[in-house]
């Protein structure tokens, strides 16, 4: 008989010496049966003393009462049904696989699940499904989110593309002056900041109103667009200044680094500084992932978010980074498998129609053509993987509060889920 922690037999089985069904106090010499119930001479030997109907049933049923006196319960046989805390539950000796009092457990104890995660600590693949469930189950409210800002990023980012970068000068020497090469590069890098800060807003709105869904879905709730814009709006100033302050600390960081090697002019020293503030800035990247859902969710702060994805992460470092990398190589690939077609496509239709020199004097690539099919892959890829990325952090975010503060006592209640977590005194023992 397996006695080790966390198992527990479907029923009470004897111990060593017993006959099976003997009642207490009842041996073979006190309880005879019947001449109508002896066997025959001669034939098999069976015990004297065969168990009351009904007595044993199969794992998994239901068991009836034994009849009273009943037999004592063995000290060596652990409770059915308590032997991983509050999952027992209060089934008493029903078992079957899945369920915690019955021979034959592997895996994970079972846990409510009233959306898109069961309420218990999550592994990768969890964390993953969870994402793609809830694009697939809340498609209405997550892909228009998407779709609509990847769109107006795209729009913009095309024509700023087509109107300055196509106006830099591409011939050198006398043909074009330095003071035409500056003019130009300016008017170009203005115009690509104020791309990069459209973008930057378009995924600040997205990432606060998907973080939003994303956390209805976990209790099984649906959301409307409306809704999720209702509830995100009020933290969208503070998600902005979060995301500022991530972008200029970090730079600040990497200068900071640089700056010894370029005030001496010594390359050796720059690159020293280089490659010293390359995993300083992935470990604080890291260490603040869980910022953002931590803001949105909780309502607080800059400072107190930094703080508690801080807390979060803490000890867990390897295991999100992990999980935040292979997620960022997963939508890495699903969006080149999207936009790399259809941009040789556009380059294809670019050289056709300048020759090869389009290729060399780069007017191919800044061609209608290769920027709308570029655009139309980009907005794809980013409706598609930009749920992903944002729900994974969300997870993450909601299985760090389950492992270190019993956040899954929390969600059950409000997910309307009764006497969730409760432990039992003892199992029932009917009658």
């Amino acid at each position: 008989m397996n006695d080790s922690p966390g198992w527990a037999a479907p029923g009470p089985s004897p111990s060593d010496g017993e006959q099976p069904g003997t009642p207490d106090g009842q041996g073979a010499t006190g309880g005879a049966q019947p001449p109508a119930q002896q066997p025959p001479a001669g034939g098999p030997k069976w015990s004297a003393e065969q168990p009351p109907p009904g007595e044993w049933s199969s794992p998994g049923s239901p068991q009836a009462p034994p009849t009273p006196p009943q037999q004592p319960q063995q000290p060596q046989q652990p409770q059915p049904g308590t032997g991983w805390g509050s999952y027992g539950g209060p089934q008493g000796p029903q078992g079957g696989y899945g369920h915690p009092g019955a021979p034959g457990q592997w895996g994970k104890p079972p846990a409510a699940k009233p959306g898109v995660i069961p309420l218990r600590p999550l592994d990768l693949g969890e964390i993953l499904d969870g994402a793609v469930a809830t694009m697939r189950s809340h498609w209405r409210s997550v892909l228009p989110i998407t779709l609509v800002v990847a769109t107006v990023v795209q729009v913009i980012s095309v024509v700023v593309q087509k109107y300055t970068l196509s106006d830099l000068p591409v011939t050198s020497g006398d043909e074009a002056s330095l003071r035409e090469l500056v003019d130009a590069l300016g008017g170009s890098m203005l115009a690509l900041i104020a791309n990069g800060f459209i973008q930057l807003i378009g995924t600040i709105v997205a990432t606060a109103m998907l973080t939003m869904i994303f956390s209805r879905a976990v209790l099984g709730h649906g959301s409307t667009i409306g809704t999720a814009w209702r509830e995100a709006r009020p933290q969208l100033l503070r998600l902005l200044g979060l995301t500022l302050l991530l972008g200029i600390g970090g730079a600040a960081l990497v200068g900071v680094l640089l700056l010894p090697g370029i005030a001496l002019g010594s390359l050796g020293l720059g690159v020293l500084g280089g490659v010293a503030a390359l995993p300083l800035i992935l470990w604080l990247g890291i260490k603040f992932s869980l910022a953002s859902p931590a803001l949105m969710l909780e309502k607080s702060s800059v400072a107190t978010s930094l703080r508690r994805s801080s807390r979060l992460v803490q000890g867990s470092w390897w295991r999100i980074f992990g999980i935040t990398a292979l997620t960022g190589l997963i939508t890495t690939f699903v969006s080149a498998i999207i936009v790399w077609p259809l941009t040789a496509v556009g380059l294809a239709i670019g050289i056709a129609d300048g020759g090869v020199s389009g290729l060399e004097d780069g007017t191919a690539a800044t061609g209608w053509a290769a920027l709308i099919l570029s655009a139309v892959g980009a907005v794809i890829a980013q409706t598609i993987t930009m749920p992903i990325q944002s729900g994974v952090t969300v997870l993450l975010y909601v299985d760090q509060r389950i492992r270190r503060e019993a956040l899954d006592l929390e969600l059950a209640r409000a997910a309307g889920l009764e006497n969730y977590g409760s432990h039992p005194a003892a199992p029932p023992t009917g009658g």
